[in-house]
């Protein structure tokens, strides 16, 4: 039995109170519905608006604040966001919620924790690139107890916005720009935070975000409007919550975003109409900090009393931040603006949250050593992985990489090198630089003995001082070979982090230029939070490694990728323009009028971008053999199963991950030029071969969305891009 009931048991027992005079919803025993029900009846309005509301606590921390700060708070409160990492101070708030509210209903404390709380991983970006979901969910796992040994329950995460322009921040917050993939990670997500059971002693809350579509803020630009056809939200930016809601969520989060004229913050086709009534989700909405007041600013709402009634009313359970709900329902419920059975359906749905994660039976945290919390062994060595499959390849030319024994002298130049901060990307609170391991470090650790380390900073990350440029050439003069690594600084991504160019600053691309006078090999090493332009710098290097933010242990995966005792296998999950000027440029285009000549498109530019999604090059070679289907034609009532024979023909072992894209030529609604529905990844010993079988089922594979959502299939023709092959059938 749960340690605060056994206490709370044992207290009426001396005191003569039979254990089964408990109010129902303390009783652990009792369903979970029954206790909500019993709970709700029992409570004020006031003690229901404030479940309703969520503050902040923990942004001064200063040991004389502390006392006065908690004294402040509603002993009702029904959530905090929780900016410290203490355990104790986080057991006194709840102790005050549990003992001086009249109810005792715990708080819900949530923070944003994003990629990793303490034990920082690399930015959700990147982890899409692993194509491997299973890591993922075992690293949202140990964020997941971190969080909970810190204090947290709740964390505002996973993001699945589907991004199709780079220069959005929190391009680098979601899983790229394909619905799929942002549906298989964020599964993988909430698997990984919520556990089997929500009420295990280390599982939290998942919140889904930014519900929805958000990820086409207008040119790019943060806040904006999203111009989503209805086909468009159903077809792109719909499926991965969907599929996330299937798979438990507990609770999501609006987007700043205007959706098509109607603010997502004040939605009700969204919010109710889907995500209630048609996806049956039970648990609630928080509004994005201050995003309730955000729809005065967005003009459809005339002032803060009106934009807490069109929230609420269109489905948002938790004001984060703003404080409206609390100062303004009292009188909207009085005015009968508000029904007292919409407050109490979204008191039950937090309730049910709080309930779920067993927070009525066991509130308070264990308190540990930071020792015992954070960074322990083998949730390094997780990291370390993540990290090692998430960095691409993305060119070598002439071999340059893996080293051969000619390279005796490496110049290791840049100011990427030496740098901790920068590799731990945004969102990234909790993170220490004295826990990352730099390149520079990587490298010390992986060439020890073997190869000499001429290091030299270069140049700044931006500005226009060109003094590092001398040391950096001589640097270059005596070594064999060139790594230069560049990048961004982890606040150039991230909210608010839109940019008008997705190149580099020019003194980074001129710090290459000038190496390239050397006439030495050129690595380049690329750490950012989106894709890059890198139409100047890609004739410069032989080879490009990109490593993402990899947060706090990418020094030795990417010095095991360039000495060769790693073989790179990751591959892009969004695509690389060939300048900024391309945007958008996505793989699942749909196909144009007069697709000919390059007919329609930029004349003054290529049209092929500089890497598509699924790039990704290795160290050995892999041959496809012919995709074998088990039929030819199927009815939609059938099933049918296409298998390809990858053999590694290369010299070493290596990871292969096969990509299988639907395509329909004819349909009556026009559809993408391909799109992807499966993905698997194997390891390959050279010489060996394995088999990669992909299962079709027509409704949910062949399938397609019309303006409500409706899915619908057709006879005809469809074709199977596996590998370099296109391979048809027919639907009868």
């Amino acid at each position: 039995m749960k340690l605060f009931q056994s206490a709370l048991i044992s207290f009426l027992i001396i005191f003569g109170v039979s254990a089964n005079k408990l109010p129902k919803y303390k009783d652990a025993k009792q369903p979970i519905e029954s206790r909500i029900k019993d709970l709700v009846k029992r409570m004020t309005l006031e003690e229901k608006i404030l479940q309703l509301n969520q503050y902040t606590f923990g942004e001064n921390n200063n040991p004389n604040n502390i006392g006065p700060e908690v004294k402040k708070l509603p002993a009702g409160i029904g959530s905090l966001i929780y900016f410290s990492a203490n355990p104790v101070l986080r057991n006194e708030i709840q102790k005050k919620a549990m003992e001086e509210s009249r109810l005792g209903i715990p708080i819900l404390f949530g923070f944003d924790v994003i990629h990793g709380f303490r034990t920082v991983y690399p930015i959700s970006l990147a982890q899409a690139c692993t194509f491997n979901p299973e890591l993922v969910t075992k690293a949202c796992g140990v964020a997941a107890k971190e969080s909970v040994l810190s204090g947290v329950d709740w964390t505002f995460s996973p993001m699945i916005d589907v991004a199709l322009d780079p220069r959005w921040g929190r391009v680098s917050e979601g899983y790229g720009e394909d619905p799929y993939m942002n549906a298989v990670f964020g599964v993988a997500s909430v698997k990984g935070y919520q556990g089997k059971n929500l009420s295990d002693p280390y599982s939290i809350a998942a919140c889904l975000k930014h519900y929805v579509g958000y990820g086409m803020s207008e040119g790019g630009r943060d806040y904006r409007s999203s111009n989503i056809s209805a086909q468009s939200l159903w077809e792109t930016y719909l499926p991965p919550y969907e599929a996330c809601v299937k798979a438990g969520a507990a609770t999501l989060m609006s987007g700043f975003n205007d959706l098509n004229g109607v603010p997502a913050t004040a939605n009700h086709y969204t919010l109710t109409e889907i995500l209630k009534n048609r996806w049956k989700h039970d648990g609630f909405v928080v509004a994005d900090w201050n995003a309730v007041a955000q729809l005065v600013y967005q003009g459809v709402a005339k002032d803060s009393a009106e934009a807490g009634l069109k929230a609420f009313m269109a489905g948002i359970e938790m004001d984060m931040r703003d404080n409206i709900y609390l100062e303004y329902f009292p009188k909207l419920v009085a005015e009968k603006k508000i029904p007292m059975a919409k407050i109490d359906d979204a008191v039950a749905r937090v309730l049910r949250v709080k309930f779920r994660l067993g927070l009525f039976d066991e509130p308070y945290t264990k308190v540990l050593d930071e020792n015992e919390r954070y960074l322990k062994p083998q949730d390094v060595a997780l990291a370390e992985k993540l990290a090692e499959e998430s960095m691409v390849l993305l060119k070598n030319t002439k071999k340059a990489l893996p080293f051969s024994g000619n390279i005796k002298k490496l110049a290791v130049i840049g100011p990427m090198a030496k740098d901790k901060e920068n590799m731990l990307g945004s969102w990234s609170f909790n993170g220490k630089a004295n826990d990352v391991e730099s390149i520079f470090e990587g490298l010390e650790k992986e060439f020890s003995g073997k190869i000499q380390l001429n290091y030299a900073y270069g140049c700044g990350f931006e500005g226009t001082d060109e003094k590092g440029f001398e040391e950096a050439i001589a640097a270059a003069n005596g070594s064999d070979a060139i790594l230069v690594c560049l990048g961004e600084l982890k606040t150039w991504s991230g909210e608010n982090a839109s940019r008008s160019t997705i190149a580099l600053p020019a003194i980074q691309e001129k710090l290459v230029e000038k190496l390239k006078q050397t006439g030495k090999p050129i690595i380049l090493v690329l750490s950012n939070g989106r894709p890059l332009e890198l139409v100047r710098l890609e004739p410069l290097a032989d080879a490009i490694v990109e490593i993402w933010q990899p947060g706090i242990a990418g020094g030795t995966p990417l010095a095991g990728i360039l000495s060769g005792r790693v073989n790179p296998s990751g591959k892009l999950a969004i695509t690389f323009p060939l300048t900024t000027g391309q945007i958008p440029m996505y793989y699942n285009m749909r196909q144009s009028a007069r697709p000919y000549q390059a007919m329609g498109d930029y004349q003054d530019i290529p049209v092929e971008p500089m890497y598509w999604f699924g790039h990704g090059l290795s160290y050995t070679t892999f041959s496809y053999d012919e995709a074998k289907l088990s039929a030819k034609k199927i009815t939609k009532n059938e099933k049918l199963t296409i298998e390809v024979t990858v053999t590694n023909s290369g010299a070493v072992k290596g990871k292969e991950t096969v990509l299988w894209y639907i395509s329909d030529p004819v349909c009556s609604i026009s559809r993408p030029m391909k799109e992807l529905k499966y993905f698997k990844k194997k390891e390959i010993n050279a010489g060996d071969k394995t088999t990669f079988k992909f299962e079709i089922d027509p409704m949910r594979d062949l399938s397609y969305t019309d303006g409500t959502g409706k899915r619908f299939v057709e006879t005809g023709d469809f074709y199977i891009h596996v590998g370099n092959q296109k391979v048809k059938f027919e639907l009868e």
